[in-house]
């Protein structure tokens, strides 16, 4: 009998999202280059990494989970980083194989690969195909070379387009991001841009508003007055016309920055918007994983070489392991929940927090406009989605 078969056996803890799926993210945290705009773990080496190294890794750390997490089904795994497409289609393979060492499988499993649009990434797409990848989602991140170019991306939009084409015929569902908002930018420009896009992405687009993160490159201009962002105003208007744009063309957004066509939304994120079970695995890779002593939140070390070697003397690369409270429970429900389109069921806050939301906080954002009330749920208006902070914040509290 496998270890998979085994824990198939174990009934997990009951709680109050566990038909939101069990994910497992692994993060690969090595790029070619450093974005400026970018505050992700990603690291950049001059040496290629020891994949075979850092495979027996993986192994290792995912056995520990699977010690922690026992009996679950996995419906979706997701390679991000960092730049997954840097790895090996064998890396990919045998991390696949590792995860179906410790866990079922669901039959209609989700697999996720992030790449990066370079002509020679590209060319491994097919073997990631093979290995069981069912999708990928590219960081095409612009529609021209210039701010391409001033985003610190080192594809053109001719390989990132044929890269786009490579992807729609190899695998049964893909994706592309596109940062918004970039200085300059006018509306018309974005209109035309996010046109363009449509027409290439298919069934899924992942859309963000460029934000200038401390410590980032960008951050740094920024404060010295050599990169102006888009005013607040301004990056309103783009927002509405992503909105607009998205939902005329059956792409409306099922979360803040997350377009899809019905059924084509991503799995495992819902996951972690529906604030599911999920594993992670890598340098920096983050968890939430229910034991019989609570929810646990998990984090594991950053730097890849050190991580590496904590996997290999220890088992396990865990640096954090908390229980999280009822209240902490709650508020990351919220967090999480109120990001989508479809909202938060109040009932399932209460489970989790162990007090429900103050029907007159709920109220006041009614009146406001800001939330709306149907069939057992609270979502947030578009009107609300400009102040999301706050209405959490004003729920939370």
């Amino acid at each position: 009998m496998s270890v998979a078969e085994a824990a198939s056996r174990i009934r997990p803890p009951a709680h109050a999202t566990q038909d939101a799926g069990f994910g497992v993210y692994v993060h690969w945290p090595f790029c070619l280059a450093k974005c400026p705009y970018c505050d992700f773990n990603s690291h950049v080496r001059h040496a290629p990494p020891d994949q075979p190294r850092f495979v027996q890794a993986f192994t290792a750390e995912l056995a520990h989970m699977q010690e922690i997490a026992p009996g679950r089904v996995v419906t979706s795994i997701f390679f991000g980083g960092g730049t997954p497409s840097l790895m090996e289609p064998r890396t990919v393979g045998a991390i696949l194989d590792a995860i179906a060492g410790c866990w079922s499988i669901d039959r209609d499993v989700e697999v996720t690969l992030e790449a990066n649009p370079t002509s020679v990434e590209a060319t491994r797409f097919r073997g990631y195909r093979e290995a069981g990848v069912n999708r990928v989602s590219l960081g095409v991140q612009a529609m021209n070379d210039a701010d391409l170019k001033a985003l610190g991306r080192l594809h053109t939009v001719e390989e990132a387009m044929a890269a786009v084409g490579i992807a729609t015929s190899l695998f049964e569902r893909s994706s592309f991001d596109l940062i918004y908002a970039r200085p300059g930018q006018s509306p018309q420009a974005w209109r035309e841009e996010l046109e363009d896009a449509i027409q290439r992405a298919g069934s899924h687009l992942s859309l963000y508003q460029l934000t200038f993160e401390p410590g980032t490159p960008f951050e740094a201009l920024r404060q010295a007055g050599k990169l102006v962002p888009l005013g607040q105003d301004e990056a309103r208007i783009l927002y509405e016309i992503t909105q607009d744009v998205c939902t005329r063309h059956g792409l409306p957004a099922y979360e803040v920055s997350n377009h899809a066509r019905p059924g084509q939304e991503c799995r495992h994120n819902l996951t972690y918007w529906r604030y599911g079970e999920y594993a992670g695995v890598g340098p920096g890779a983050h968890g939430r994983l229910v034991a019989p002593r609570g929810r646990l939140a998990l984090s594991t070390e950053r730097a890849p070489e050190n991580w590496a070697e904590r996997v290999l003397e220890h088992g396990h690369g865990v640096v954090e392991r908390d229980v999280l409270s009822p209240a902490a429970q709650g508020d990351e429900f919220l967090l999480m929940g109120l990001r989508l389109g479809e909202g938060i069921e109040p009932a399932r806050f209460a489970a989790l927090a162990g007090r429900e939301l103050a029907p007159e906080r709920i109220d006041q954002l009614l009146s406001l406009g800001l939330v709306e009330a149907t069939e057992g749920r609270l979502r947030v208006t578009l009107e609300g989605f400009y102040v999301l902070d706050a209405v959490v914040a004003d729920l939370a509290s």
